[in-house]
């Protein structure tokens, strides 16, 4: 269907959908033929599959993440799930500028993403992101859903990990976290 058909199906103007493909955030897959037409591929309601996303934070885990992937593969194998995509990520939960996750969740052929922990996906507010895929009809599926419990120690932690991070970059952040509780904590 042509962009100008698929606009006036969805309720938008013409120019708005034009600006969304120059802009690459048009949520269905497009593209421009040589005569300047552009198609429209909308996806079908109910297909879509299942994207699996493994991420490591730092370099010396790289190990991991074929581990990882395996795992996530060997679920979606289980539980009948057609994987469409298999992304494995080097880089910090809390960095928001991951490329490969951004991409994925761009995708509008992944109806569902699928991780091992939900610290893998986002360090923090991975709520926010389940609840934007919930409204657009998609899904997280966190395979380990035993969450350590949540205390003030562990909240403190997490956001003094996340200050160090930002002062001492990410690799050493945790580090520096830990020692700067241990140097509190003997403060006392």
């Amino acid at each position: 269907m042509k962009l100008a058909d698929w606009a006036r199906e969805q309720g938008i103007d013409y120019k708005t959908a034009h600006r969304w493909f120059r802009a690459g955030q048009l949520p269905v897959r497009s593209e421009q033929m040589p005569t300047g037409t552009i198609p429209v591929y909308p996806t079908p309601k109910n297909e879509g599959g299942v994207a699996l996303y493994a991420g490591v934070s730092s370099h010396d885990q790289r190990a991991d993440l074929n581990r990882r992937s395996n795992r996530l593969s060997q679920y979606a194998a289980k539980q009948d799930k057609h994987a469409v995509a298999v992304v494995s990520e080097v880089g910090s939960g809390m960095n928001g500028h991951r490329k490969r996750l951004l991409t994925l969740l761009k995708d509008p052929l992944v109806s569902e993403v699928m991780v091992e922990h939900r610290d893998r996906l986002t360090r923090f507010g991975s709520e926010y992101t389940e609840a934007a895929m919930s409204a657009a009809g998609r899904r997280l599926t966190v395979l380990d859903t035993a969450e350590v419990e949540y205390d003030l120690v562990r909240d403190m932690t997490e956001v003094l990990t996340s200050f160090c991070a930002r002062l001492y970059g990410r690799r050493s952040a945790r580090n520096r976290a830990k020692k700067a509780l241990e140097a509190a904590g003997s403060a006392d």
